[in-house]
């Protein structure tokens, strides 16, 4: 390959670029280029605008790291030349790892030449006068130590900022962290974009009627839609929708604080729906579901083997839909996860998911938690209430986590004010989860006594959910997962006969404590249907 020049220019304000600076930087490239009579490369000549050097931002997401992977994968030749203002727009990183970036690519036979100085580093010439070397080292101490205080200046100012809109002294913008992209300035003061806020409260109703990211993607792009600039897809709206900027607030992490700016933006949510919302995110339901027909009863740790207690899972196959899209009972399986490990399952087979789906469905009608359905004023309170407890929990089993690392993390012997703060947050917990679980019986008897005049909803649910409808059998997903603490199976019967098949027994335990025994027969009718204690099927 024939050696070539190539240009690197990098702005830490993409303002910059529009300055003499830009053309000041090209022109010496190609002076270069045409003074050695080498051709100047304009397919890797590279602009990184608006990157920081003294981060790494414009190696790790600039051009620069795409040159120096080009270098290592030997797509530059020999030879060249890499122009650069200054030894600082290539790093200000600290000394070392500055010095690393110009030593890796000077070890590729690439000499990099300064146009500040006219200066050219190559292994031959740093040979012959190693001083050089010393000098490059300097300039990168210099650079380094420059972005450091500058960065130092920069944190403080943002932290009294901070704390100035935390003591309600100050109410101007913090030009710090990354702005939401259903935001603008407008004479200096944060606007909603009202197209972009109108998807992000579709992608939140979405959510709350149990629609997978992928699903919720598709129809806000479906509908013209978008949060941002971009595309919706999944993994951008599982980050915003646990983006605390939706209920208006801004969170700026310097550490080793974190300040918490409390109606910053214009809110997009309330607050009572933003907790609600870090709830649903939080439910293992609410994951990603694989294929196109989402289960009911697997996925979520609910749904156990009744013979050896593990988890089941479900098979799905698609590959047999009929043509009118419908699947036989068959092809939908339910089976313990152990039937093909080495210690196996006590008792080996499967049943199909569909009599169990049909059966709990219709029984739901009496018991399912309707809360993400109906709006009772009965369930008003329990339901905030219990939004609140579960938000509670979780911040504190946040705390004891980091705090567990912590001491595990330590050599030495674990402070006595460490112990006795995680024996502090473990009772707390404890409290909490009492909480949690006295809320879950009051929601369940709240929704329990307002289901009358629901049926015809129900019913479309249910006929959604057979059709095998997406979103019917995301929301029903929910409810089961909102619903249930445990669904047992016994696909073969609580006593498998030595010879046939019985009919499949399952135990609904609510969350609110109550559990009842279905026996049901392959088409998903009841044949035994027998109210019991949660303590009986436990002992």
């Amino acid at each position: 390959m024939t050696a070539k020049v190539y240009s690197y220019m990098r702005f830490s304000d993409a303002r910059q670029a529009g300055g003499a600076s830009s053309e000041r930087q090209g022109a010496y490239a190609a002076a270069w280029a045409k003074e050695h009579a080498l051709l100047l490369d304009d397919t890797l000549s590279m602009r990184d605008e608006g990157l920081s050097a003294f981060h790494q931002r414009h190696v790790k997401k600039g051009a620069l790291g795409v040159f120096l992977k080009a270098v290592e994968d030997g797509q530059v030749p020999a030879g060249s030349f890499l122009v650069v203002e200054g030894l600082d727009r290539l790093s200000r990183a600290e000394p070392i790892q500055a010095q690393a970036q110009l030593t890796a690519i000077i070890s590729a036979g690439i000499s990099v030449v300064t146009a500040s100085d006219g200066k050219v580093y190559s292994r031959e010439r740093l040979k012959d006068n190693p001083m050089d070397l010393v000098y490059s080292l300097l300039v990168m101490i210099r650079a380094h130590e420059e972005s450091d205080t500058k960065s130092k200046r920069v944190s403080d100012a943002i932290r009294r900022q901070c704390q100035g809109w935390i003591d309600g002294k100050y109410r101007g913008l913090i030009r710090y962290g990354k702005t939401p992209g259903w935001l603008h300035v407008i004479d200096g003061r944060w606007e909603l974009i009202p197209a972009r806020a109108e998807a992000v409260r579709a992608a939140v109703d979405m959510f709350r009627r149990g629609l997978g990211m992928g699903h919720i993607a598709k129809a806000l792009h479906d509908a013209g839609l978008s949060t941002s600039e971009g595309i919706p897809s999944s993994g951008h709206l599982t980050r915003l929708l646990s983006n605390p900027a939706l209920k208006g607030e801004k969170h700026l992490k310097l550490e080793p604080e974190t300040f918490v700016l409390a109606n910053y933006y214009p809110a997009v949510i309330d607050p009572e729906l933003w907790d609600e919302l870090q709830q649903l995110v939080g439910m293992r339901s609410r994951r990603h579901v694989k294929g196109e027909i989402p289960s009911l009863l697997t996925g979520f740790g609910v749904t156990l083997c009744g013979y050896c207690g593990t988890a089941l899972k479900g098979q799905t196959m698609a590959n047999k839909r009929r043509a009118d899209g419908t699947l036989a009972d068959g092809h939908r399986r339910l089976q313990c996860v152990r039937v093909n490990s080495g210690d196996g399952c006590t008792v080996k087979g499967s049943c199909s998911a569909a009599p169990i789906e049909r059966a709990l469905m219709r029984y739901c009608s009496d018991l399912v938690n309707l809360r993400s359905l109906y709006a009772g004023d009965r369930e008003t309170l329990p339901r905030s209430e219990m939004t609140s407890a579960v938000t509670q929990l979780q911040s504190i089993e946040k705390k004891l986590e980091r705090i567990t690392e912590a001491l595990l993390e330590s050599d030495d012997a674990a402070p006595l004010t460490f112990v006795r703060r995680a024996r502090e947050l473990e009772a707390d917990r404890e409290v909490a989860r009492a909480k949690v679980r006295e809320l879950e019986r009051a929601l369940a008897e709240a929704a329990r006594a307002d289901l009358s005049g629901a049926d015809e909803r129900w019913k479309e649910l249910i006929d959604g959910v057979e059709a095998l409808d997406y979103e019917a059998r995301m929301r029903a997903r929910q409810l089961v997962s909102d619903t249930f603490e445990r669904i047992v199976v016994y696909h073969n019967g609580m006593r498998p006969p030595k010879e046939g098949k019985a009919p499949i027994d399952v135990i609904l335990q609510a969350k609110g404590g109550t559990a009842r025994q279905l026996r049901i027969n392959s088409a998903g009718h009841l044949v035994v249907g027998d109210e019991m204690k949660f303590e009986s099927f436990l002992s």
